[in-house]
């Protein structure tokens, strides 16, 4: 059974904004329950649209979020869009492991926020992500923060006006940094870099990772890898583990780590497509379709490289830990150890620069 989130079923409805969550809930529930019907994933039930709009369905809770914000409420968790910090620079595009972007959490108790407002950030979130990955970010969430339920150690900001043609929405905590933009921030995936991780079974996990929601996607690299002919592997593992947070682009005369996809046989490329489709699986459909098209402006799979560390491995199995997709303004980089980490930074235009810290 599904955890519930920590937000009030009963919450009042009524004036306070026109939007209307339940038309909300309504898009996201119709599409998984065609996906249910079908068998295929969310992202390939519904028509391509490239890209989240500023009326895509988060995107317009972000509006009525908004919209409910009193001016003391937006003096703390509302931004103009150039907004910098000394410590973390521009902070629209900053990303950790582990953060907060503001100082109220959602719905610690301390009454920031109106269980109204608590409701409609929760449909936001709903939003950003691929509702069969609901549950399991739940569980993540719960996990990391020693079994606090949604929204008790989660922050959020806004940048911009919502509705305008610059605004965004971030929410942060532990293992967690996502956006919504309706696309306003130019050439960049999911609002600009992203994180996601888990500690499943403690800071130090076990061999495979038991009960880590994301490491299914080390098991499908791992599954490249040991297609691989020993040339390749040769080429694919590397001793030495990257600095954590350096994951900014390099561009297209970079020489980057590990086997060229371009080496790799049909059936390893179908493989490693698998892979993929994988990782930006967890996220709406709007930012799974423009992450690939991202990639594709780029040159595709082919202009990127697959890489294995032996440093970090876990119970010394060979069952690589930690793994990187690279390519000219794609970057993928999954750490394993002592627990998933996963920094992901994807763009059509490698000239666009990093804000990381890690």
């Amino acid at each position: 059974m599904e955890p519930k989130p920590a937000v009030c079923p009963d919450c009042e409805t009524g004036s306070e904004t026109e939007f209307d969550r339940r038309d909300f809930l309504k898009s996201v529930g119709t599409t998984a329950a065609v996906a249910a019907t079908t068998g295929l994933p969310v992202w390939a039930t519904a028509e391509a649209t490239a890209a989240p709009t500023k009326t895509s369905a988060a995107e317009t809770a972000v509006k009525g979020l908004y919209e409910t914000l009193t001016d003391d409420q937006r003096k703390v968790v509302c931004f103009d869009w150039d907004y910098k910090e000394k410590e973390r620079g521009l902070l629209r595009t900053f990303v950790s492991n582990n953060w907060h972007i503001t100082k109220p959490r959602i719905t610690d108790g301390k009454g920031f926020y109106t269980k109204k407002q608590q409701t409609i950030i929760h449909d936001i979130f709903q939003g950003i992500i691929n509702p069969d990955w609901y549950g399991k970010f739940l569980k993540q969430l719960k996990d990391d923060t020693g079994g606090k339920e949604w929204g008790i150690d989660q922050s959020i900001a806004i940048f911009g006006k919502p509705g305008s043609e610059q605004f965004e929405f971030v929410m942060t905590g532990r293992h967690m940094t996502i956006r919504a933009d309706g696309n306003t921030e130019a050439h960049v995936a999911f609002g600009g870099p992203i994180f996601y991780g888990h500690a499943a079974s403690g800071f130090n996990e076990k061999v495979h990772h038991p009960g880590n929601v994301f490491f299914p996607q080390a098991v499908m690299a791992n599954k490249v890898y040991q297609m691989l002919e020993p040339p390749q592997q040769k080429k694919a593992l590397l001793e030495k583990l990257p600095v954590e947070s350096a994951v900014e682009f390099r561009g297209s005369k970079a020489k980057f780590p590990g086997i060229a996809v371009a080496e790799l046989a049909n059936e390893q490329k179908k493989e490693l497509q698998k892979v993929l489709m994988a990782l930006v699986e967890p996220y709406r459909k709007e930012d799974q379709e423009e992450a690939l098209e991202c990639l594709q402006r780029q040159g595709g799979l082919d202009k990127c490289s697959l890489a294995f560390y032996r440093e970090g491995d876990i119970g010394n199995d060979g069952e690589w830990d930690n793994w990187r997709l690279e390519g000219p303004s794609f970057v993928w980089y999954f750490r394993g150890y002592p627990h998933v980490h996963v920094w992901v930074n994807v763009a059509d235009d490698a000239s666009v620069k990093l804000n990381a810290q890690g």
